[in-house]
């Protein structure tokens, strides 16, 4: 059993999934030439006036909001919101209005349209879909309902992380496949496209993700502004071990795939769910500090 993660999310539902097959292209592609800065200096986030488990951060594109969720083995995970006083310290607001429900409510994204984005089991056992949306405003949501489009509509089939581009015009998210554990078999990177009131599955995701879904399990996906740097979290060969890493990306066109993975070195020990913030000079993700989940940054020039 892996120790807790963002992977264990689903535990709770696990009993009810049967048997599924995946496949997953591991074909090579050209690698882009990096020319992105190197993160360094990992430095702890506060969160004033909140002392639990924090985790799946994502700062809002304005850049005045963290949001995150409390730790995903509970059986109740809800998302919160923190305003910003600083790059390392954020007041804490509450939890998320309209976004909790029973079950796990977690993971959280929203683009430049105030369009937020979140993981729920809220309906899984009825519709087999886990990913929604709802329109943003002032610590609460309204209009939540399932992103048409993403489900595979298939008993076992789930997509447990997300991370909408800046834009809107692009969803990145997992497709896990689960045979009755609370561990995915399989877990790769996926790629839809924003076409009016739904999303429709980009035909060359597979290709575009080639090099990123190649090895162990592959989850909490982040991209950048210009869609050329990728970022996520990888659990290298077959569980229990060994501990998840996190990993970039890049490419030097956004019709070309993404290169070969490369580990950010100044993030260590048992860390997952890296996320930009707006100016991508920092780095936000959560880390296991003797026990308990607290985020943390690293940073570039």
């Amino acid at each position: 059993m892996l120790p807790t993660s963002r992977i264990l999310m689903l535990a709770m539902i696990s009993s009810m999934l049967m048997c599924a097959q995946f496949n997953a292209s591991a074909a090579d592609a050209p690698e882009a030439k990096s020319v992105f800065g190197v993160f360094t200096n990992p430095q702890p986030v506060t969160i004033e006036g909140y002392s639990q488990d924090a985790m799946e951060p994502f700062i809002s594109p304005d850049g005045n909001y963290l949001f995150f969720n409390d730790s995903n083995s509970l059986p109740q995970t809800n998302l919160y919101y923190a305003t910003r006083i600083d790059d390392l310290t954020f007041q804490f607001q509450g939890e998320i209005g309209g976004a909790n429900a029973t079950g796990l409510n977690a993971v959280a994204s929203m683009d430049v349209n105030d369009i937020f984005y979140f993981v729920s089991t809220r309906s899984y056992s009825q519709t087999f879909s886990t990913i929604y949306w709802g329109m943003f405003s002032n610590g609460s949501l309204s209009n939540v309902a399932i992103v048409p489009g993403i489900s595979k509509d298939k008993l076992g089939d789930i997509n447990f992380d997300q991370c909408i581009s800046p834009d809107g015009g692009t969803l990145y998210f997992v497709d896990g496949v689960f045979n009755g554990g609370s561990v995915p078999q399989h877990a790769s990177i996926a790629i839809a496209k924003h076409e009016g009131d739904h999303f429709v599955r980009f035909k060359d995701s597979a290709k575009i993700m080639r090099k990123i879904n190649t090895d162990g399990l592959n989850y909490a996906p982040d991209i950048s502004k210009s869609g050329l740097e990728f970022f996520f979290t990888r659990i290298p060969g077959k569980p229990p071990t060994p501990p998840p890493v996190i990993y970039t990306a890049t490419r030097s066109s956004i019709s070309k795939p993404f290169g070969k993975p490369r580990k950010i070195e100044a993030i260590t020990g048992f860390a997952e769910a890296p996320a930009l913030s707006p100016d991508e000079k920092s780095l936000y993700y959560h880390l296991n500090v003797n026990g308990t989940f607290v985020i943390y940054r690293v940073t570039r020039p």
